[in-house]
């Protein structure tokens, strides 16, 4: 029904930047929000950064002042853009997006994910 797709990933060096992309397509009626969550080996997946529909933010206190979240709305696609990259945020970045497919349903929905790697 919904289909998440990323790009942006790869390899950089300490203090570089990357931005990552994430295209909702399918049946979407609307999108309440987006976020950027990543799981680096052996840990648990953790929220990176969200955004509501009318535009409001949130950030993992490791990412604040780094990373920024940003949302096309015409196009259903949010952006995390990187900066400062340090060694620790290497992983496995996920999009996920909340969606209202109807007026009786709606869920959460899942990229493939992207992997950001960090090191010199």
């Amino acid at each position: 029904q919904v289909q998440l797709v990323e790009s942006g990933g790869g390899s950089v060096q300490p203090g570089g930047s990357l931005r990552l992309s994430c295209a909702a397509s399918g049946i979407i009626f609307s999108i309440y929000t987006m976020a950027w969550y990543r799981q680096a080996p052996g840990k648990q997946r953790e929220l990176v950064a969200s955004i509501t529909s009318p535009g409001s933010t949130n950030y993992a206190d490791s990412v604040k002042g780094r990373f920024t979240i940003s949302r096309d709305g015409a196009d259903n696609t949010v952006y995390l853009q990187m900066n400062s990259l340090k060694p620790e945020d290497t992983a496995v970045y996920y999009c996920k997006a909340g969606v209202v497919v109807s007026k009786t349903f709606r869920a959460d929905y899942w990229g493939q994910g992207t992997q950001v790697t960090v090191s010199s």
